[in-house]
């Protein structure tokens, strides 16, 4: 499923410098974003895990688990567009396109076992 395709028509993006914080580590997660351009860094206790590209989802894990916090900081690497989803379009997304729902849990799959494979 190519999400910047699914979302193109969205025009309330929001704008990441390269360098900036977009999430960090430990603090509560009301949003999750969806990276439409640009490239973005993920990090766990400081360490690179993954450099996430246009399409990818970042902060999803906090928003599946209401009282969790951000497992993940995520650093621009470079100019970064992006779009905020927030947890009552997360819900009607997951209603309504299966798809969307699992792309959504194939992400967190394929992180947890990524995260797994490095301890």
């Amino acid at each position: 499923m190519k999400l910047t395709e699914l979302f193109r028509h969205e025009t309330d993006l929001e704008t990441l410098g390269a360098g900036q914080t977009l999430l960090s580590e430990g603090e509560k997660g009301e949003l999750m974003y969806i990276l439409m351009s640009g490239t973005a860094m993920i990090l766990v206790r400081n360490k690179l895990v993954e450099t996430a590209e246009a399409g990818a989802i970042v902060g999803e894990m906090a928003m599946i688990d209401d009282n969790a916090t951000r497992t993940a900081t995520v650093v621009a690497k470079t100019d970064c567009k992006l779009l905020p989803i927030e947890r009552r379009r997360l819900n009607f997304m997951i209603q309504h396109t299966p798809n969307f729902a699992l792309h959504v849990m194939r992400v967190i799959a394929d992180r947890l076992r990524r995260a797994d494979s490095n301890m």
